[in-house]
């Protein structure tokens, strides 16, 4: 059911006339209003009543029966105003005011509308004159009741959430897909809400308005590579492939949830996957350049061939080891699960087996068996079944 009041706060109703008075003609949503200056009478049309020649009173009157429209209009007019255009794009997609009647929308917002923002849920309700008030918390804790949660009121603290992962590990990359639980902010203000969030994913509302106008700016790989100087300025030379190695490894869903729409250059695409975040990533973030630095050296290295001799199951334990470290699903690993390829215990063994002393892998001796520090043959293999 919708909030309807039974009066509408006086300061609502003076605002009102003042606009009414100033600008003649009120149409906003599902709401129409007009002043005869003429006749002193007023026009008032919705989506259920049309009124005319109306006195100041009467206008009163047909307003407190559609209170809906009125503090809907006094909401958007006057509490979050157009002084700041994406804030108020953001707070209407919150509750998808473009798409839904004013009727609708109110109904909804008695129960709340729920909308995901990268890792946070925002809940959009109704106060009871009409305002809106809203309730952040991590997606993950949807079904957990607000007083099993640490709340928060100052937007503030959404630095502090957002500093370490569940594991307290620092987060340097603030979209990165590990934002902690345990938390909530309720009862926020428009404001409010809007700079918790940006606090917890700082330009991403700004960007994701510009992209919806048209008006993103987005610096492409080379734009980004060839201004930095200092020990940065090496990045310039990685080669397109080593570029899309690049954005493939940060610009996916599981690393980051940002959307990536930079590319190589204006003119050059690239083919790596660049997630499917609601918000926009206009350029290569500070971690990606930092990282690239690395790269560029590691890319200089000419390549060489190498002979190691090791079993089936061996390969495919250094492959599962690289896939858990570059998925981060080590600490997810059990000490008992002796069957994972990156199990602490598996990968012991086949250090012990497999590195000297120094901790280097040992090379196979042309072709010829030979005993590794702990005096077994790399050629002998283990015939039991797991």
């Amino acid at each position: 059911m919708s909030v309807t009041l039974d009066s509408i706060e006086p300061n609502q109703f003076d605002a009102f006339l003042s606009t009414l008075s100033s600008e003649d003609v009120i149409a906003f949503d599902d709401l129409y209003v007009r002043y005869e200056a003429k006749t002193d009478t007023y026009e008032f049309e919705t989506n259920e009543i049309t009124a005319s020649r109306l006195s100041e009173s009467e206008l009163h009157e047909q307003a407190r029966q559609a209170s809906d429209y009125l503090t809907n209009w006094w909401f958007w007019s006057e509490v979050v105003g157009d002084e700041v255009p994406h804030l108020f794009a953001f707070l209407r997609f919150l509750e998808d005011g473009d798409e839904h009647p004013v009727v609708d929308r109110y109904a909804a917002l008695a129960d709340g509308m729920t909308k995901a923002w990268g890792q946070l849920q925002i809940t959009t309700t109704l106060a009871q004159d009409g305002a809106r008030q809203y309730e952040i918390r991590h997606v993950d804790d949807h079904d957990s009741s607000a007083s099993t949660l640490d709340a928060y009121s100052d937007p503030l603290s959404a630095r502090d959430i957002g500093t370490f992962d569940g594991k307290g590990r620092y987060r340097p990359l603030r979209t990165a897909p590990s934002l902690p639980t345990g938390w909530v902010f309720t009862e926020l203000s428009a404001r409010d809400a809007y700079e918790t969030v940006d606090t917890f994913y700082p330009a991403t509302i700004a960007n994701w308005y510009r992209e919806h106008q048209g008006t993103l700016d987005i610096d492409h790989w080379r734009d980004t590579a060839e201004r930095q100087t200092g020990i940065y300025g090496i990045i310039d030379e990685l080669a397109y492939d080593a570029v899309e190695h690049v954005a493939a490894t940060c610009c996916t869903d599981s690393q980051c949830l940002k959307r990536r729409e930079w590319q190589y250059d204006e003119e050059t695409p690239l083919h790596a996957e660049g997630g499917d975040g609601i918000f926009p990533c206009r350029e290569p973030c500070s971690l990606v350049v930092a990282a690239a630095r690395k790269w560029t050296t590691l890319e200089r290295e000419e390549t060489e061939t190498y002979t190691f001799e090791l079993t089936p199951s061996e390969k495919e334990q250094i492959e599962d080891i690289i896939h858990a470290v570059a998925d981060d699903e080590t600490d997810d690993i059990r000490e008992a699960d002796v069957y994972e390829g990156a199990n602490r215990y598996r990968a012991r063994f086949l250090r012990e087996k497999r590195m000297d002393e120094h901790g280097h892998l040992i090379e196979a001796d042309a072709g010829h068996g030979h005993s590794d520090h702990s005096g077994h043959s790399d050629h002998e293999q283990d015939t039991h079944e797991e």
